[in-house]
């Protein structure tokens, strides 16, 4: 049997889109042993295939990762399939909070050396020793204090839209860069409250037993992250530390936390907050735009994509490989608010 999906992505997204079945986007992961991970996927595969379940699951020696867009109607049964195994019961499953259920259109679970590339190598700490969690109350409490230094633990691209008041938001593209330069700014501020966050807490769980072992002494991460920060909040009446959007990694690309816009349209300066890949396969830059400038530009990051799409297929397939655009080649540039006005951008 092939366990994998066989039909063309671009027909699976367009079944999704023009589905009128209700869905719920859940996430959840969990660190614990799988002596088989290719068994346990393939398991996992034809379990969530039956229930018509969408979505992205990473599996490693180490355990799971998951992102999914769940019919409604199978919410309860996915729970079981989950708690169904034994090291699941009970796992904590984040529901998406801005949510249309257009999250993901196609199932694709993967077998990875590890759930979360952090290039650390785990051998050389115990990533059992986590920082303490808080929850939404804890974390308010613990944010205003004068002793207290918040760390957001995602990527540029992610802090750019939204975050924590006060938060040192690291200018890194991956995790795996966050890591080293976090302690290198923290050097001098062991002895404070380290208190960090992401977007549903699995970045935090491996930091903070990493920054316990270089001697960081109070070492503190929001439960759940910012997913269910937002649903606590909300449920017990609470004050809202976050401002703007919540950035995930679906096809809905953000959750709106607040109606704050903090960040600009990279074309043209203007508030913007909605982050679009460029049109243009050939590059498929991640960046933000706002209506105007795709309008002008075609959904695309610069003129020369813009005129690249308007080619004949043929042709743009045979300049993709001759032709750069951007510097870039399906990967996330960042860019800073000094850059808005120069280079690619303004052909």
């Amino acid at each position: 049997m092939r366990l994998h999906n066989l039909v063309n992505k671009d027909e699976l997204k367009e079944l999704m889109l023009s589905s009128k079945e209700e869905r719920t986007t859940i996430s959840f992961y969990h660190y614990f042993n799988i002596e088989n991970p290719q068994l346990f996927r393939d398991e996992q595969f034809l379990k969530w295939k039956k229930l018509n379940v969408f979505g992205r699951i990473y599996v490693a020696n180490e355990g799971i990762n998951a992102q999914l867009s769940v019919p409604t109607q199978n919410l309860e049964k996915s729970r079981d399939v989950v708690y169904g195994i034994e090291d699941l019961n009970g796992v904590r499953l984040n529901i998406a909070i801005d949510d249309d259920g257009k999250s993901f259109y196609k199932l694709t679970v993967k077998v990875r050396e590890k759930i979360l590339a952090d290039g650390l190598n785990d051998d050389t700490f115990d990533v059992r020793k986590k920082g303490t969690h808080l929850d939404a109350e804890g974390f308010n409490e613990l944010a205003k204090n004068p002793d207290t230094v918040i760390i957001d633990m995602r990527n540029h691209y992610e802090t750019e839209i939204g975050h924590f008041e006060g938060a040192i938001t690291p200018d890194v593209e991956t995790f795996r860069d966050s890591l080293p330069i976090i302690e290198e700014l923290l050097e001098d501020k062991k002895e404070k409250n380290l208190l960090m966050y992401c977007t549903g807490g699995i970045r935090c769980e491996k930091a903070s037993a990493y920054f316990k072992h270089k001697g960081f002494e109070n070492v503190f991460q929001l439960e759940g992250g910012i997913i269910k920060y937002t649903q606590q909040v909300k449920d017990k009446g609470l004050e809202n530390r976050f401002i703007g959007k919540n950035f995930v990694f679906d096809e809905r690309m953000a959750e709106a936390i607040t109606n704050d816009v903090i960040s600009k349209c990279h074309q043209c300066g203007q508030p913007a907050n909605s982050h679009i890949n460029c049109a243009n396969d050939a590059c498929h830059l991640l960046f933000i735009q706002c209506e105007s400038c795709a309008a002008k530009y075609d959904k695309c990051c610069s003129n020369d994509c813009s005129e690249h799409i308007k080619l004949p297929i043929e042709e743009q397939k045979a300049l993709r490989h001759i032709k750069v655009f951007n510097g870039t080649s399906f990967s996330k540039n960042r860019f800073s608010a000094n850059k808005l006005y120069v280079g690619e951008f303004k052909k």
